[in-house]
């Protein structure tokens, strides 16, 4: 335990508040099991160690990370025994997702420790429905996303500019004059921004390593695959990553990566749940449309640029960005007519020469363009969507 207690406190002496995560505000820190689940590098270990050092009285909160050597030895409900028995209030838990039993055990502490609050971090991939215990009844799980292209602002250049609703961006409300010459930012923004990580040296290799630890371990741990089927599923990615905008056919994808056409729809999922890529669909009208995947991208603009192999298509780094931003906050889907639907809304993306003719006698149709500064009518800068968290 002290041993544990010195690795915490040491941690929490270089982390860094001058910056903090989206999600930070909107998590109720009063409830009793907190999850926080996202794709590996988002920077969910930041956040928790920041609630620890800005909110809490760290005499009486404890992070530890269940891959420990501590608990090869110990188990959860034991630690957090001892904890309790020394006064302590808080407990958070990184990667619990590398502890067997995380599930049922945390269960176990919840009913036995009412006045102890546990926070635990894990991959995206991790279902708290699934394991030893159901958790949905007792953990409020909140789902972290990369970086805005706001937040990247903040914590690459120390430009701090609020967040705003879609409806305020639509109706040009936005406030951006203190931002000069945003399009080079934008521009290095979806090229590495989207990853808290890529501050260090060694952007692109440590992003590929997240990708095949995602694609090795995650996946195949939390699916019960042998090797052979998570390089089957690792060949589906590459398939995808360098033809995306995807439009899958399963009988065509399943005899190129040789499996049985019934599992590339769990494929698919696993690869969505693990943040690599995003499925979608137009909508959903009837109980046909229900599950119908028309098109598939990349998570973000950051996987695009690593994976695409220098095919990257302008046109589908557009769309990659502005489904990427708009799906953190509101329902997005393909539309019949232009791009996508949001909601009640019509969106056309492309590049600075996009004509409005495509949008004609479309209600509430809007026209989203790169390469420009300001808005004006109904046609909205790319780039203000980053602003949207």
């Amino acid at each position: 335990m002290n041993q544990l207690i010195e690795y915490s406190t040491n941690l929490l002496k270089q982390v860094d508040t001058k910056f903090v995560r989206y999600l930070h505000n909107e998590i109720n820190w009063n409830n009793r099991l907190i999850g926080i689940i996202g794709a590996r590098g988002v920077g969910k270990t930041t956040l928790v160690l920041q609630y620890i050092k800005q909110s809490l009285d760290e005499k009486k909160a404890l992070y530890v990370t269940a891959e420990d050597l501590f608990f090869s030895t110990h188990t959860l409900i034991e630690l957090a025994t001892e904890f309790v028995n020394y006064g302590g209030k808080h407990l958070v838990i990184d990667e619990i997702h590398k502890y067997e039993k995380w599930s049922k055990e945390l269960k176990l502490i919840y009913d036995l420790h009412p006045n102890l609050q546990v926070i635990f971090t894990g991959s995206s991939v991790l279902d708290i429905k699934k394991g030893n215990a159901d958790l949905s009844r007792r953990a409020i799980i909140y789902f972290m996303r990369g970086l805005s292209f706001r937040e990247y602002l903040g914590l690459f250049h120390q430009i701090n500019l609020p967040a705003y609703s879609l409806t305020e961006i639509l109706q040009l409300k936005a406030d951006f004059s203190s931002l000069e010459a945003p399009l080079p930012y934008f521009t290095t923004y979806l090229n590495s921004g989207y990853y808290p990580f890529s501050l260090e040296d060694d952007f692109e290799i440590r992003l590929r390593q997240i990708i095949n630890q995602t694609m090795e371990v995650d996946i195949p741990f939390f699916a019960g695959m042998n090797i052979s089927t998570a390089r089957k599923i690792k060949h589906l990615l590459s398939i995808i990553a360098t033809s995306v905008p995807f439009k899958p056919n399963f009988s065509k994808i399943a005899e190129i990566v040789g499996v049985s056409r019934n599992n590339i729809a769990d494929y698919l999922n696993y690869l969505e749940e693990a943040g690599l890529i995003i499925q979608i669909s137009l909508p959903k009208i009837g109980i046909r449309s229900i599950g119908k995947t028309e098109k598939i991208y990349l998570e973000n603009t950051n996987l695009a640029m690593a994976l695409s192999e220098d095919k990257t298509n302008i046109g589908t780094l557009r769309e990659t960005f502005f489904l990427n931003q708009v799906s953190v906050k509101h329902t997005i889907s393909l539309s019949a007519k232009v791009d996508f639907q949001v909601e009640d809304f019509q969106f056309e993306i492309g590049g600075k020469n996009k004509k409005k003719k495509q949008i004609e006698n479309i209600p509430n149709s809007y026209i989203v363009k790169d390469d420009i500064i300001n808005g004006f009518g109904n046609v909205i800068p790319l780039w203000h969507f980053g602003f949207l968290y």
